[in-house]
């Protein structure tokens, strides 16, 4: 990864077409944005430096974990706000899956767009968001863990910073029984990549509802409890010998350094460590 101090202008791009997102990782010291406008939602975190702005007939700075949004077609230009420029995340949302998350989230009831009071944001919770979403959609993680980010972020946004709040009622009481298909289903397709569709077609339920019920029932959503599935499996096929690279592949994983990231996070050591010790343990 390029160094966030570096002194020239970088940036990397990617479009995760599956989810109607488009990402931006950048750092501008002398590269200036003419005036311009998105045809979906801008939202962004900085992550470094100062990104200075005009919007709404004003001058506006980001700063460290300051989120930035800009609405569809909203007019903003931008540059760095002081001489060692800024680092930032950017993504870039189709309005309409926006729209279909909030409305799966009331119930399939009809809701508007969401429109920033202002444009900048500071909410530590809603930058951990956008971070979260970017990194997730821009390593290859999982459709379920990507669909949770995404879902957490424009409902967090739309709830709490919108000019008309969007209004969730509490889910109803849980069919367990339901929840029980879905969490089966989980286990038998362990390594596959599974949706959150999927998951609310098994249960007879809407996505945003699938997901508060299965964390109630079973003290984790179900992107993280596939995770635990996957680690759990990637231990036993890690004791038998079964190199990495095959494990990681074979539990669902996107590559080997995806599944070492994943596996020292829960336990704090790498899987060739869990291999090591495995094998001294059966000598």
């Amino acid at each position: 990864m390029t160094s966030p101090t570096a002194t020239t202008d970088w940036a990397e791009f990617a479009s995760a077409r599956a989810y109607g997102v488009e990402l931006l990782r950048a750092h501008f010291v002398h590269h200036v944005y003419e005036r311009h406008s998105h045809d979906g939602y801008a939202i962004g975190v900085t992550e470094s430096g100062v990104q200075a702005f005009t919007c709404r007939g004003a001058l506006h700075a980001s700063t460290t974990g300051t989120v930035m949004v800009f609405n569809p077609d909203e007019p903003h230009d931008g540059h760095a706000g002081i001489p060692e420029g800024f680092t930032y995340r950017m993504l870039y949302l189709q309005p309409d899956r926006v729209q279909r998350i909030l409305e799966d989230a009331r119930d399939g009831r009809p809701a508007a767009l969401p429109f920033a009071r202002a444009p900048l944001i500071r909410d530590r919770r809603l930058a951990r968001s956008v971070r979260a979403l970017h990194e997730a959609l821009s390593s290859g993680t999982g459709r379920l863990e990507c669909e949770a980010r995404l879902r957490d972020m424009c409902l967090r946004f739309a709830a709490c910073h919108a000019d008309d709040r969007l209004a969730l009622r509490e889910p109803p009481r849980p069919n367990h029984a339901a929840l029980g298909r879905a969490r089966e289903f989980l286990h038998a397709c362990l390594a596959d990549d599974v949706t959150t569709g999927d998951l609310a077609r098994i249960a007879d339920m809407s996505r945003f509802h699938l997901c508060r019920a299965f964390a109630r029932a079973y003290g984790l959503p179900p992107h993280a409890y596939q995770l635990q599935l996957r680690l759990a499996e990637a231990k036993r096929q890690l004791s038998a010998g079964l190199p990495p690279a095959q494990v990681a592949a074979a539990v669902g994983f996107a590559d080997q350094s995806h599944l070492t990231k994943r596996f020292k996070g829960a336990f704090g050591i790498t899987p060739g460590q869990f291999m090591a010790a495995s094998r001294r343990g059966a000598a």
